[in-house]
């Protein structure tokens, strides 16, 4: 973080970090859909974030030390994009963020079930959450639970059962 600083205030900072459009969208998809590669995050993005803003939003979060990037062993012209601690800690922000949109905005059903279960799980799960991400964008230890894949089957049957619902 270079330059001016409007005040020491850590909200006021926090969102010189994180308060623009796209900051967040691009590490909830690292996040949640461990989205590590630029094609990855640019074609599976929900809110289809366009190319430009992408390339200025990674470099904005790898300036600010909340993503790191390394060659892709697998490819030479692919880049690997991981979470830093930092943005590790950012899950029960984005945990409430996200139960706060369920209660106040018009969600679907299928975005937010991921939401309702970070809420209901609470601080113990976004621990265990926060030790699986250490274990993949870190390399600590794997925990025994992977709680990315039971939000992920939670996702998954939802939509199953919205496309079998009446009416559809």
């Amino acid at each position: 973080m270079e330059g001016p600083r409007r005040s020491g205030c850590p909200i006021n900072l926090t969102l010189e970090v994180l308060g623009d459009r796209w900051s967040l969208i691009v590490i909830r998809d690292v996040m949640f859909g461990n989205r590590r590669h630029y094609r990855e995050l640019l074609n599976q993005s929900e809110e289809g974030i366009a190319s430009n803003i992408l390339a200025a939003r990674l470099k904005h979060l790898l300036e600010a030390g909340l993503l790191s990037k390394r060659d892709d062993p697998r490819h030479r012209q692919k880049a690997i994009y991981s979470l830093t601690e930092p943005a590790i800690q950012l899950v029960p922000l984005l945990a409430h963020m996200g139960a706060w949109g369920v209660r106040h905005t018009p969600v679907t059903e299928e975005l937010a079930i991921r939401a309702q279960l970070l809420e209901q799980g609470g601080p113990a799960l976004w621990e265990a959450f926060m030790e699986e991400l250490r274990a993949v964008h870190l390399g600590a230890p794997a925990p025994s639970r992977s709680v990315l894949a039971e939000l992920q089957a939670a996702f998954e049957q939802t939509v199953r059962n919205r496309a079998h619902a009446p009416g559809k």
